[in-house]
Formats: structure tokens, C-alpha cells, sequence
């Protein structure tokens, strides 16, 4: 599951419609034979990790004593600090490869007088950077901003830290081309010979590297940047895939969190393999019961059909004619800039992350494909925002390494090719790219890392957010791992935006901010009542 721009609204100034940052991403795995076929060199380093306590680890002097050498990088974002940080490949072998680079930033307290601490956070994703967010949040809770310096970093492998590249573009885009609804048996063999053909370029590429790309190894990294701080404990925020590295490192750490913020929660109670089979249900049930009835109720605007089943027959149909004729938004001038099945999925899912500004923005896309040549200037380029482009090839390189190698798949190929054809079948908008997804960590090139277990020992309660049809980081989910963090609160928000935490809800903005400048959390559960609303465009 990815996290999508408009989930990062809370930590960065605005955004249109979703981009690559989000998108679901769902279980499945492999072919006989492909398994056995995929390489294993990097298998035996990371099954020796993980054989390994994860309980504290002797952090050497030549990575505790460095110095952090801050300088301004308006570049990256107005008002922020940039810096780099030196970290061991495998924290459980600190001796054994190079060392990994780690780029952090911070935007230091705008109330110094008032600071009361530091307040980290981490991207979503996983795969998503992190150095721009403290300016965002900054700026969008100015409160918090006042009174911490808001720190984070990007990830290993990713960004301007060490990172990660499997495949070209180009390589990548032809991995998403075509229809995965698609079951035909030729069909079949292309996904699971493609998903096997990227994950055997992670190993060759990343062999010595991918062992070690996993939140485990991330949440240590963390630790690092605390001491380098000079901080003894920290408040934490974080969204989407950042509530699981905020949970593993409060487990691992449970002295070092003053305040935690878990907002739009991924299951961390499970594995990958548990939580991404959920989404092909949570998609289908974001589009439908949400999305649909938002477009049909503005069908004065979009003429699209003036009831669920209608635009959805429109949306289907649209579907069917770029099977047999994929559009080019720009008339064959650029690759990648052709919409087929795949890509007009991709779209949809990213955008219905968020009702404010994606319901309007897939919709007008939506609209245009149905009048293209006749489309305004405005909608091309509103088409080209929501179909126009998919993941950067570092930011999925760095989502199949956490989450192929974070914890165990299923590598049984029947198995995967069973139940993706059922959630093909049940729910077509996420269910039918299942197989590709779980296909490439069937065949990933190593094992599962230190497992980190769940369960609020030792720490002080933590506040968890989440909407009721969030698409991506679904609700039934996040009550297991509200579950498993013993002494949570759970605040509920209505609708399905992804990312609650200045999304225009002011209950669920007011709670958080409570607890992080005072330490007051409900006394119990609860429900903002009131959701974000999807603005109703007017008539044309």
C-alpha cells in the first residue's frame, strides 16, 4: 500500500490530485518453478539476521560520536535544515559492509524560549521521502511547529540517502503495461515472468544491500538520530506505512517515546502478506460506496451517470475501449504517457485516496477521456496529473524490499494464482493487479528479517487515528493493531480520506494537537463525528 500526496498534506504544502506516493499494493506470489528459479545470494545474510535477538544493539563509537553539520536547504523546502548521518549496513553486524548514508532534516522550534523537544516523523510508503515534511507540518500546525524541532529524515534506500533502483523507467512502465484482468494462461506466465524478472534485478543490483532494507533495521537508524540530537526521549508522528515504523521503533525503544501519533494505520500486528490481502476489498469499497455516489450526485457537472451503477457502467465501458485502443495523452510524443487497463486503474486508486481534491480531479480526468479531442487545456492536463504517470522506480524498489522482506510470504504459486483470480473476480479495481505485486515477493531474493512484536510494554499510551473507508490502511485493520497496542486510544473519523491529521477535520486536529503540547489523551475511544466533504462542483 502506498501513500498517496494527498496523505502527506498534513506535512506538505498542498497538492493536487494523488500521485505516485499511494497506491495500493496487494498480496500475492508465484509460479511453480519461478520460486525455486528466483535468486537466493542474498538468502543466508538476512536468515542469519534473523535469527538474531532484536533486542538492543552496541551502537560503535565511530557512529554515536559524529556530528551532525546542519546547513540551510531551501532547495528541498523554505525554512529547512539538511544534513547526512552515517549508519552500518546491518545493525546487528556493524563490521560486516559499507556503511549507508542517511539524509535527515529539521525545522528548529519557531518559540525557542517555549521549545519543548523534538518531534520526529517518518514517510509513508514505504518509499516515500521524508525530508520536506518538518516544513510541512510547520507550516499546517503551527502550534506544534512553535514548540518542537520537527525532524525526519529519508529512509534507506531511498532519496538522498543510500538508495535503491531495481529497473529503468522504462523497464518499470512496461512491468504496470496491459490489463491485469487479463486471466488467460499467457497472461498468467507474462505477470509471474515479469514480477520474477524484477525481483532477480533487485538481487543482482542490491544483492549486499537488500538484505538490510526492512523497518527493523530503519527504526534503528531513528535511535541514531535521537542520540546525534542529544534528545533522551522524542514525540513521534507519523501516517500510512510510518505508523509501522513508529510502532516497531516504540517497541524497540519504549524509553525513548514521550508522545506518539499512529494516524491512517497499516496492521503492524500481522505481516505484509495479512494486511496487503485486505485491500482489494477496501478499494472496491472506497470506489463504490464512496466515490460513485459523490460522481453521481455531481453528474450536472460531469455527466458521467446520474446514479452509482450508472457511472460505474460509464467508468467500465471507458475501461473496455482502452483494452482495445490505449490513449496517448500527448499524442505519442513521450513514453509512458499512454493510458491502458493498468494505467486508468492506477488512477483511480490514487486518487480516491482523497475526497477534497481527488473525487474533483479523477473526475474531470474521467470526463475527459470520454471527449478527448474535443477536451480543454485544462482537462489534458488534469488527464495527465491523474493517468499520466505511476511509482518512480526508487520508491518501488524500496516498497518491494521492506515489504517482501520485512516479514514471511507465502511462496506456494498455486495458492497466489487461486486467490487472485477470486479477488480479480470480487473486487476488479485492486484485486486484479494482486498477482504482479505478490508474484515479485514470492520471488524475492531474501529472507524475512528480525521480526519486532507489537504490544505497548513499557510505553506510555499512544494516540491512533483513522477514517472508517480509508481505502488504503483500512479500518478493519487498524482496530487490530489498535488491538495489539495495548493502552492506544482510537480516534475514528467518518468518510475514507487517507491521512486524518489536518484534513479539515478540527475534532480529530484538536485532540492531536492537545496531546502532543500537553499529554492529554481521551479517556477512551471515540468519533469525530464530522468528515471532510467532498466540494460539489457547480453545474456546466
Amino acid at each position: 500500500m502506498f501513500e498517496s500526496s494527498k496523505s502527506r498534506r498534513a506535512v506538505s504544502a498542498g497538492s493536487v490530485v494523488s500521485a505516485a506516493v499511494a497506491v495500493v499494493i496487494t498480496a500475492t506470489a508465484l509460479p511453480a518453478g519461478a520460486a525455486a528459479a528466483a535468486p537466493r545470494t542474498a538468502a543466508a545474510p538476512q536468515a542469519a539476521a534473523a535469527s538474531k535477538t532484536h533486542a538492543a544493539v552496541t551502537v560503535p563509537d565511530r557512529y554515536a560520536s559524529q556530528k551532525l553539520d546542519w546547513k540551510p536547504c531551501p532547495e528541498v523546502a523554505p525554512g529547512l535544515e539538511c544534513a547526512q548521518m552515517t549508519v552500518p549496513r546491518d545493525w546487528h553486524d556493524p563490521d560486516a559492509g559499507k556503511d549507508l548514508t542517511i539524509a535527515v532534516s529539521r525545522v528548529k522550534a519557531g518559540d525557542p524560549a517555549h521549545r519543548r523537544g523534538v518531534l520526529m516523523m517518518a514517510a509513508g510508503g514505504p518509499g516515500g521521502s521524508g525530508l520536506k515534511r518538518p516544513a510541512g507540518l510547520a507550516k499546517a500546525a503551527p502550534s506544534i511547529g512553535a514548540v518542537h524541532d520537527i525532524v525526519s529524515f529519508d529512509q534507506r534506500g531511498v532519496g538522498a540517502s543510500t538508495p535503491l533502483q531495481c529497473q529503468s523507467r522504462e523497464e518499470l512502465d512496461a512491468f504496470f503495461a496491459g490489463d491485469f484482468r487479463d486471466r488467460s494462461p499467457e497472461a498468467v506466465r507474462r505477470v509471474l515472468d515479469n514480477s520474477r524478472k524484477l525481483a532477480g534485478a533487485c538481487g543482482e543490483k542490491h544483492g549486499d544491500l537488500l538484505p538490510y532494507i526492512t523497518t527493523e533495521q530503519t527504526v534503528r537508524d531513528m535511535d541514531l538520530l535521537r542520540s546525534l540530537l542529544g534528545e533522551r526521549k522524542i514525540s513521534y508522528y507519523g501516517a500510512s506505512y510510518a505508523t509501522m515504523v513508529g510502532a516497531y521503533y516504540a517497541s524497540l525503544f519504549p524509553q525513548r517515546i514521550e508522545r506518539a501519533v499512529l494516524d491512517s494505520n497499516i496492521s503492524f500486528d500481522g505481516t505484509w502478506e495479512q494486511f496487503e490481502s485486505g485491500q482489494p476489498k477496501s478499494f472496491q469499497r472506497r470506489f463504490e460506496q464512496d466515490f460513485l455516489p459523490w460522481l453521481a450526485k455531481n453528474d450536472a457537472t460531469y455527466h458521467y451517470g446520474k446514479t452509482p451503477a450508472e457511472a460505474e457502467a460509464t467508468w467500465e465501458r471507458r475501461r473496455s475501449a482502452l483494452h482495445d485502443r490505449p490513449l496517448s495523452l500527448d499524442g505519442g510524443r513521450t513514453k509512458g504517457k499512454t493510458v491502458d487497463p493498468n494505467r486508468f486503474d492506477s488512477g483511480t486508486i490514487q486518487a480516491i485516496y482523497d475526497s477534497q481534491q481527488g473525487f474533483p480531479g479523477l473526475a474531470t480526468a474521467l470526463t475527459a477521456l470520454e471527449h478527448w479531442d474535443s477536451a480543454t487545456p485544462a482537462e489534458r492536463e488534469m488527464a495527465d496529473r491523474v493517468f499520466g504517470s505511476y511509482l518512480s522506480p526508487n520508491f518501488f524498489a524500496e516498497f518491494l524490499a521492506v515489504t517482501c522482506a520485512d516479514t514471511p510470504w507465502n511462496r506456494d504459486p498455486e495458492h497466489w494464482v487461486r486467490r487472485s483470480a477470486e479477488d480479480t473476480a470480487k473486487y476488479p479495481l485492486a484485486g486484479a493487479r494482486e498477482l504482479a505485486f505478490s508474484a515479485t515477493c514470492a520471488a524475492w531474493p531474501t529472507s524475512p528479517g528480525p521480526r519486532v512484536e507489537v504490544t505497548g510494554k513499557g510505553l506510555p499510551p499512544v494516540l491512533m487515528l483513522n477514517s472508517l473507508h480509508d481505502p488504503a490502511t483500512y479500518y478493519e485493520g487498524a482496530r487490530r493493531a489498535h488491538r495489539a497496542l495495548k493502552g492506544s486510544r482510537l480516534v475514528t473519523v467518518p468518510g475514507g480520506d487517507h491521512g486524518v491529521y489536518n484534513d479539515g477535520n478540527a475534532c480529530a486536529d484538536g485532540i492531536v494537537n492537545k496531546y502532543l503540547l500537553t499529554g492529554e489523551l481521551p479517556a477512551r475511544d471515540l468519533t469525530c463525528e464530522t468528515a471532510p466533504v467532498a466540494p460539489v462542483a457547480p453545474a456546466r
